[in-house]
């Protein structure tokens, strides 16, 4: 039986998700540590300036985007507010009441994309600024169950603060990308402060040695692995999401039939850029992608296949069942 194929109730399945995310982001600062200790011991003899530096810029970097992303993002799609006088949209502003109700938020503020490819995605930095928006397309395939569903998911990156997390991600891998090109730098350009002081301290040979070799192996595979550590995170996301979107509507089948339709989708999108699409329900750019399963899809993407969705919310929607006939 597969790792997310195990049945749990829907608050073991949000507590699980969240304690990976954690070990993932766990990872993520060792990760730094590691690079940002081999800069400074090689390259700067232990003083910590390459870390704090390229830890600052990405925190910057980061911080900027969190207070100023939400409302980009809204300009990049052409998205515009939803109409109370145009009854799809009014179905879809009753849709988001009924979910914010049920999460206890404030409601967010709701927006329609100009796009025939079904999709939506939350933004915002907190409950208070979120923003909700879905693609014309969405409203055109979905029935209200599925619908219902889809916003429910969208609240619930609101809710667990998705956007703030992903935005120290983006932070942490801005750090690393940073302190491993600064390293590849100063390797090609003559090397460091350091070059042989491992012997003039004498007995600091070996131990020089391999911390250069694993510092090296670092720096070199640092884009790819800080990159598949964010799309992991991203993942576990997700699939809490998803176990939060059935906690408020009390119905895994909806959110089921909204991702089979929408990843089952042939519409380019049009409006959604790729630099939003992570944080669309499903990408619309590689749903080739999420269709399979398998080891390279399950780390190079940033959501999960829906088939593994899919089996999870079934398995959601068991316990539920199992939980109303014992009551």
């Amino acid at each position: 039986m597969g790792f997310y194929n195990r049945k749990r109730n829907l608050y073991e399945q949000q507590i699980h998700n969240k304690r990976m995310t954690m070990l993932v982001m766990a990872g993520f600062v060792v990760f730094l540590g590691l690079l940002g200790f081999g800069f400074d011991m090689i390259m700067l003899e232990f003083f910590p300036l390459g870390t704090l530096f390229a830890l600052a810029l990405g925190v910057g970097t980061a911080a900027w985007s969190y207070n100023k992303g939400a409302a980009s993002v809204i300009r990049s799609t052409k998205a515009y507010p939803a109409d109370p006088n145009n009854p799809a949209h009014r179905q879809l502003i009753n849709v988001v009441d009924e979910m914010t109700i049920a999460s206890g938020l404030p409601r967010p503020k709701i927006f329609i994309v100009p796009d025939k490819a079904p999709n939506a995605f939350a933004t915002g930095k907190n409950p208070e600024d979120g923003y909700v928006a879905v693609t014309e397309g969405l409203l055109e395939r979905l029935n209200r169950e599925e619908l219902q569903a889809v916003i429910a998911h969208e609240i619930a990156h609101i809710r667990n603060y998705d956007i703030r997390l992903m935005t120290i991600v983006a932070a942490l891998v801005g750090a690393i990308l940073l302190l491993a090109m600064m390293g590849r730098s100063m390797m090609w350009f003559g090397g460091g402060r350091r070059s042989g002081g491992g012997s003039q301290r004498g007995g600091g040979g070996p131990v020089m040695i391999i911390v250069l070799v694993l510092w090296i192996i670092g720096i070199i595979l640092a884009p790819i692995i800080a990159n598949m550590m964010a799309m992991m995170v991203s993942r576990k996301r997700e699939y809490l999401a998803d176990a939060t979107a059935a906690e408020l509507t009390r119905n895994p089948q909806g959110l089921i039939g909204a991702l089979h339709k929408i990843s089952g989708s042939s519409v380019k999108p049009e409006a959604i850029h790729r630099d939003t699409a992570h944080l669309c329900i499903s990408d619309p750019f590689h749903l080739k992608r999420e269709r399979r399963t398998g080891f390279m899809s399950d780390l190079f993407s940033t959501h999960p296949p829906v088939k593994k969705r899919v089996e999870a919310l079934r398995n959601l929607g068991y316990q539920y069942e199992q939980a109303e006939n014992r009551t």
